[in-house]
C-alpha cells in the first residue's frame, strides 16, 4: 500500500520538539521524547516530491533491532516501540504510528557526527586523492577507490543543522569536547562499528562506512537517533530542484530498504498472511 502523506505538526496533538527531512520527533514529557520516521526521502538536502514506502517503517524497526543488539555494552536512548506503550492521547493515531515510531529518552546532543570508515569510499575517497589523509590521518601511497582499509578509521565531523556536514580531525573534535569525551566517543563508535560489520559480514553485506550519534544525560553517554540503517542515495545535481522520482525507482528502492532489512533481522518486516483454507 502507498503511504499516505507525511505527518505534520498538526495531525499529532502533541508539542512539536524538532521535523527533520525524515523524522518528526514530538515531547512526551521532561524526559521523553516520540521520534516518528516518515517516509520522506531527501538529496542533496532538498525532501523529494514523492517518498518510498514504507521506508519510514525499515528505517524504525531495523534502528530498534540494532539498539536492542548493542545495548549490553552501549548504552542508547530506546525506551519502546510498541504500540501499547503510546500515550493514550494518540489512540486515533495507532495503526498510522504502528511500526515508525520509538519512545525515546530525551538527550542532550553531542554535536559531532561520529563516522566509522571501513572502506575508502564517499567524501574519505576524495580526501585521500587530494591529500592522501584521511580524517587528517596519512595514508599509505597506491590506494583504490572503494578498497578495503587495513583498520577502521574515526572519521568525525561537525553536526549542522543546515548545509552539510564538515569532515574534522579527531584533534579538532577533542578541543571542542574535551579529550575524555571525544576519546570515549571514538572508542565506542569503533566498538558499535566492529560488532555491526562482523555481525553484517555473516548476513552477507558490506558496513563500508557509518555515522552514530551521541548524547548526554547527566554524565551518561548514550547512542541515540537512528542506528546501522541504510543510507539514502543522492542522484540528483546539487543546483537543481530535485524531480520527482519515477515509480520503478521507488519500488526498487523500497525492495532494498526491505531486503537489507530481511538479511540482517533474518525475517521479513511483512511476513505473508497465511491464506484461508477452501
Amino acid at each position: 500500500m502507498i503511504a499516505g502523506p507525511p505527518l505534520t505538526d498538526t495531525e499529532l496533538p502533541l508539542k512539536l520538539f524538532a521535523r527533520g527531512k525524515v523524522r518528526d520527533t514530538y515531547e512526551l514529557s521532561k524526559d521523553e521524547l516520540l521520534m516518528v520516521a516518515t517516509d520522506r526521502i531527501s538529496a542533496f538536502d532538498h525532501v523529494l516530491p514523492n517518498g518510498i514506502p514504507d521506508r519510514g517503517k525499515v528505517l524504525t524497526q531495523l534502528s530498534i533491532f540494532w539498539f536492542s543488539q548493542t545495548d549490553t555494552f552501549q548504552p542508547n536512548h530506546l525506551i519502546s516501540g510498541m504500540v501499547p506503550d503510546l500515550p493514550a492521547v494518540l489512540k486515533n493515531f495507532r495503526e498510522e504510528l504502528a511500526g515508525r515510531f520509538m519512545i525515546v529518552r530525551k538527550a542532550k546532543r553531542i554535536d559531532f557526527e561520529c563516522v566509522v570508515r571501513g572502506y575508502l569510499a564517499g567524501s574519505a575517497w576524495k580526501e585521500y586523492e587530494e591529500s592522501q589523509t584521511l580524517a587528517g590521518e596519512k595514508m599509505p601511497p597506491g590506494l583504490r577507490q572503494s578498497e578495503k582499509l587495513a583498520y577502521p578509521i574515526f572519521s568525525p565531523a561537525t553536526k549542522a543543522e543546515t548545509g552539510h556536514d564538515e569532515n574534522v580531525t579527531l584533534e579538532q573534535m577533542q578541543k571542542a569536547l574535551g579529550e575524555e569525551l571525544a576519546n570515549k566517543l571514538r572508542d565506542a563508535s569503533l566498538e558499535l562499528y566492529k560488532y555491526a560489520s562482523e555481525f553484517s559480514a555473516r548476513r552477507g553485506l558490506i558496513l563500508a562506512d557509518t555515522k552514530f550519534e551521541f548524547g548526554q544525560i547527566g554524565d551518561q553517554v548514550i547512542l541515540i537517533d537512528e542506528v546501522l540503517t541504510p543510507d539514502s542515495s543522492r542522484y540528483w545535481d546539487k543546483e537543481s530542484d530535485p524531480p520527482k522520482l519515477p515509480e520503478d525507482v521507488v519500488a526498487q528502492t523500497r525492495l532494498r530498504y526491505l531486503t537489507a532489512y530481511l538479511r540482517l533481522v533474518g525475517k521479513p518486516l511483512f511476513p505473508r498472511k497465511p491464506r484461508n483454507e477452501p
